[in-house]
């Protein structure tokens, strides 16, 4: 059968949210040549990459064990396509048409929420590199909800010092009025600040170090002043935490100012309101490590520092997931495409099974995947909220 052929089979299938979007993605091959719908195609790289496949070899088998599952959602005209088809079409692809599909996919799954964190930071696939042929890995900057635990969008680069061009781009399709995004400091800069103020109607907490000399000089030498005069008296407000468990005790204190009309650049960064300072002590197996960091901030609660600060630093999470669970630093492949586009494949998987609402929410991330790869039934309660099943007639 052509692809033709099977429209109107196929007329009750591709329902819901996920076949929405994706249908922009363009298909590169040549029309009278193609055998398999595009659409299939991804649908089965998401599932598969939700079931514990993380090869091409492995997510044939699994698609030809699941075929009669696959077509109460895609029609399958030809069957299931071979694993040099799946790698080839997701070589061919275009990674910047599934980046932009997906961002908007997601603006709908998350709608308009407003004081939420947002993190912005950037992953590299380590396994993506070559040093012999000269080729830099693929460094993945995300934006992620911490609220919800949702990837909200992802752009690639080639390497961890482009994120200050990538970031912007990506901030510009976000969502996220009235949120608060957080960056490391590789990605302090006015600029970012003053598009995430103007042009994203958000706020901000900006990590300081040494490539903003001044501004982090004057902001520790502040804090340091202050502390040695004692808490009593100072102009600065606290909040700390204490956590406990596996023998670790945590304690972070939070410092934050909006006392700062003495701050010599204060003028040059976008609605610059305070300052802030966070030590962290942490006491292990009858040791004692204490680290310190600074921010530039457009908010004005110690509260909502202290909120932001520790959301960002939960996107660590979502990182070792992306490594541990879902294989992303294992992933071995030279084709910029295919990784590039492989890496949205796994963030798609890991918003949906972290989304869980089953009798399953309290395993792990790997255990969910684990019953998922033997449980077609688990599949559907995960996905039901972006596609819609139609029983095969065939």
């Amino acid at each position: 059968m052509n692809l033709e052929e099977s429209e109107m089979a196929d007329s009750t299938r591709y329902q819901g949210s996920f076949f929405n979007y994706f249908q922009m993605v363009q298909d590169p091959r040549q029309a009278g040549k193609v055998m398999h719908k595009l659409m299939d195609i991804l649908f089965i790289g998401v599932c598969a990459s939700l079931c514990r496949c993380e090869d091409w070899e492995a997510m044939e088998l699994w698609a030809h064990e699941r075929e009669e599952w696959l077509r109460q959602y895609i029609g399958l005209p030809n069957g299931i396509p071979s694993e040099q088809t799946l790698e080839r079409v997701f070589d061919l692809i275009s990674p910047k048409q599934v980046e932009i599909c997906f961002i908007e996919w997601m603006k709908e799954i998350r709608g308009q929420v407003e004081r939420d964190v947002i993190a912005v930071d950037g992953k590299t696939m380590r396994s993506t590199g070559n040093e012999a042929e000269g080729k830099k890995a693929i460094h993945v900057v995300s934006a992620y909800s911490t609220q919800y635990g949702l990837v909200l969008g992802e752009k690639q680069t080639q390497e961890k010092s482009n994120e200050i061009t990538v970031v912007p781009e990506l901030l510009k399709r976000l969502m996220i009025k009235g949120c608060i995004v957080t960056v490391d400091a590789l990605n302090t800069q006015k600029e970012i600040a003053r598009q995430i103020v103007k042009e994203n109607k958000a706020d901000y907490v900006l990590a300081l170090k040494g490539n903003h000399r001044l501004v982090h000089n004057e902001v520790k030498e502040y804090f340091a002043d202050a502390m040695q005069k004692g808490e009593a008296g100072t102009d600065y407000e606290i909040y700390s935490t204490t956590e406990k468990g596996h023998g670790r005790i945590e304690k972070r204190i939070y410092r934050f100012t909006t006392q700062i009309d003495w701050l010599t650049p204060r003028k040059e960064w976008e609605k610059l309101q305070g300052i802030g300072m966070v030590t962290r002590i942490v006491e292990e197996h009858g040791q004692t490590r204490k680290e310190e960091a600074y921010y530039l901030c457009s908010i004005t609660k110690v509260e909502l520092f202290a909120q932001a600060v520790r959301s960002h630093w939960g996107v660590e999470s979502m990182h070792w997931h992306l490594d541990v669970t879902f294989g992303e630093d294992g992933y071995k492949t030279k084709e910029r495409n295919r990784a590039a586009n492989v890496a949205v494949l796994k963030r798609i998987a890991l918003n949906v099974v972290k989304q869980d609402k089953s009798k399953h929410v309290k395993r792990s991330l790997n255990k969910r995947r684990f019953i998922a790869s033997m449980n077609t039934s688990y599949v559907d309660e995960l996905l039901s909220q972006y596609v819609a099943a139609q029983p095969d007639e065939a």
